[in-house]
């Protein structure tokens, strides 16, 4: 049987490993052992971070929502309450950008709910 080298495969693989550590420190964007660690961490890492970022924005709204509210004399919780009370289905997303560069319309919003 014949010998087998696997160069050409040895070579495309290590160059796509090596695209994807572009821009890394030390060993890690051109040693394979360590870009290989390094790729899989980074990984980890972009995966708990697009979770976190979820985290993170909600409570800015939560935040921004609870000042614009607290401006009319309602307290966060209070305003979520009467707006779920009331059947208003604005997501916090829009009411924290309500709040914040619309406070006219805001206003509407928490005297409607005060109703």
């Amino acid at each position: 049987m014949p010998r087998v080298k696997r160069g050409k495969t040895h070579v495309a693989k290590r160059k796509r490993l090596f695209q994807k550590t572009k821009g890394y420190r030390w060993g890690r964007k051109n040693t394979i052992r360590l870009a290989k660690t390094a790729i899989n961490k980074a990984g980890v890492h972009a995966y708990t971070g697009r979770k976190k970022k979820k985290r993170v924005n909600r409570a800015l709204w939560q935040i921004q929502i609870n000042a614009g509210s607290r401006q009319h004399d309602l307290s966060y919780s209070k305003f979520i309450h009467l707006l779920k009370k009331n059947k208003i289905e604005l997501d916090r997303k829009v009411l924290a950008e309500l709040a914040g560069k619309q406070p006219a319309v805001f206003a509407k919003i928490i005297s409607e709910v005060k109703k």
